[in-house]
């Protein structure tokens, strides 16, 4: 097991999966956790997708990360929400993402800027360290709350970045709290066409955390 998953991968994993799933629909239902890619469906060449997470690069975002562990950020949120975080060590998604359980903040504090991950990994998937799948996505958490033009953004990025590989992502999910932006990868579409935005109200993300949690605990 590498160092990673001790500080919680599997959780973020997992959301993931129950995300997609509850948004997108069943064809993610059976995704499973395992390596390279972190979900893959049981016949382990229809779809794999690989999860991670991006961060602002700065110290104000650093300091504030520090701030925000489970117990200490100060505010009004409600006992059994806190009490959730405290006894499970995961926060995201409850309180709009303004706490960070102990068990996440190894995993954030390690997470790269938003470019600098999409490079790295359109890099190992073009190197083929993902295999191979009929269907390949890139999944990335942020703390920071983006907006359809940064999700545009990293888009086109990514479609520069592996427009002469043999190994590409056919999607690229972008996750913060309150939204799910789907970006379809492949060639031969109108850009007006490539983006769509899926909300996440405050139901839903409580719904994606206990059984994140739930899992966790089974």
């Amino acid at each position: 097991m590498s160092a990673l998953r001790k500080y919680g991968t599997c959780f973020f994993e997992q959301y993931a999966q129950i995300s997609l799933s509850a948004l997108l629909g069943s064809e993610f239902d059976c995704l499973v956790n395992r390596d390279r890619p972190d979900l893959q469906s049981p016949d382990g060449c229809s779809i794999g997708i690989e999860v991670t997470r991006a961060m602002e690069e700065s110290r104000k975002a650093e300091e504030q990360l520090l701030k925000d562990v489970a117990g200490i950020t100060p505010g009004s949120a409600e006992e059994d929400d806190l009490d959730r975080i405290v006894e499970s060590g995961y926060a995201y998604g409850l309180k709009e993402g303004k706490y960070i359980g102990v068990k996440e903040l190894s995993y954030w504090s390690m997470a790269l800027p938003l470019r600098r991950i999409l490079e790295s990994k359109v890099s190992k998937a073009g190197n083929g360290l993902y295999g191979h799948f009929r269907k390949m996505g890139l999944f990335v958490f942020s703390r920071e709350n983006l907006r359809e033009m940064e999700a545009e953004g990293a888009m086109n990025y990514v479609i520069s970045l592996q427009k002469y590989l043999d190994i590409r992502y056919n999607r690229l999910y972008l996750a913060d709290v309150n939204d799910l932006f789907v970006c379809n990868l492949d060639d031969g579409l109108m850009p007006s066409s490539r983006l769509v935005r899926y909300p996440i109200t405050r139901e839903q993300r409580r719904e994606f955390y206990l059984e994140a949690v739930r899992r966790q605990l089974h």
